[in-house]
């Protein structure tokens, strides 16, 4: 049976939704700068959105070739499948593929470009954690960013981002040809494009991670939807938070460049690096989850 309870967090609602837009101004004004200085951006346009494709593509099997991750069957992992089957039913969505990592780090990603082709995976150490119902939680949570589309989402907010730091070291290095007026002036137009593009690339880095905050709470609170048990999850963070601080430092910095994906980063943030983390801090995530048991308790 389908899963009914839902209330609109209307604050998260509007933050997405500014970051969105601050996003779409920016890139705008960027496409402007480009336009306005005759940069011939189409062949730009053209590599980025291939690289980005591919990317989007084979998400899925870059993810769980960098993170030694193995599809398992059914037989091989009942207990797994049949949680994850139960969920997808709730959440009305096909269930995704289901894979392990032999890791003792206690984690969880999703990845796919669409609920149709999509894998959750969950690590041994997780696993060996987590009581059931604190590992329903979690696997809530990664069905949750699969039923939001979230890499769709988050590889289409990088796209003028990325092709921002591919001008920027193009130029740098010099490697391509920018336009007609850059020989006119003497420079001056590919000086305008290149501090152009730096900031874009430096605003954009910011706003992307604060979106990717916003989608990391939106998966919390669908989680706990799908369950009905927010305490669940909020317990699971907890000993996940725990697990990894326990877990050697170059062990975790060896997967550092996986943390957008994880269910809790692999290294801490202090109070200025969490500027620039992909994920709200702990503190932020359990209130959530507090404020949605105590909207279920009053129904």
């Amino acid at each position: 049976m389908q899963r009914t309870w839902h209330r609109m967090d209307s604050g998260l609602a509007v933050r997405m939704f500014l970051v969105m837009f601050l996003l779409a101004v920016l890139y705008l004004g960027f496409v402007a700068v480009l336009w306005a200085f005759g940069v011939e951006f189409l062949p730009l346009l053209l590599i980025v959105g291939v690289l980005l494709g591919a990317q989007y593509y084979f998400s899925d099997q870059l993810v769980l070739r960098a993170m030694g991750a193995r599809v398992v069957s059914p037989e091989q992992e009942p207990r797994l499948h049949g949680t994850i089957e139960r969920l997808c039913t709730l959440a009305d969505m096909p269930k995704p593929k289901v894979a392990v990592v032999r890791s003792d780090m206690p984690n969880a990603f999703a990845t796919g470009r669409n609920p149709a082709n999509a894998v959750v995976a969950v690590t041994t150490g997780l696993m060996g954690r987590l009581e059931p119902q604190e590992l329903e939680g979690v696997l809530a949570h990664e069905l949750s960013h699969i039923k939001n589309r979230d890499v769709t989402v988050i590889t289409l907010a990088s796209f003028f981002a990325t092709l921002a730091s591919f001008i920027t070291q193009s130029m740098l290095w010099g490697g391509l040809g920018y336009g007609r007026r850059d020989r006119r002036d003497g420079g001056g137009a590919v000086l305008v494009v290149w501090l152009a593009s730096i900031l874009v690339w430096v605003i954009s880095f910011f706003l992307i991670r604060a979106l990717s905050r916003h989608r990391e709470l939106a998966a919390d609170r669908g989680g706990a939807v799908i369950t009905g048990a927010p305490g669940n999850l909020a317990s699971a963070l907890v000993k996940i938070s725990g697990g990894m601080a326990r877990i050697p430092e170059r062990d975790l910095r060896q997967v550092e460049e996986m943390n957008a994906f994880f269910i809790v980063p692999a290294l801490r943030a202090n109070s200025v690096e969490s500027l620039l983390s992909t994920h709200p801090s702990l503190e932020t995530r359990l209130d959530q989850l507090r404020r949605i048991e105590a909207q279920m308790e009053g129904l």
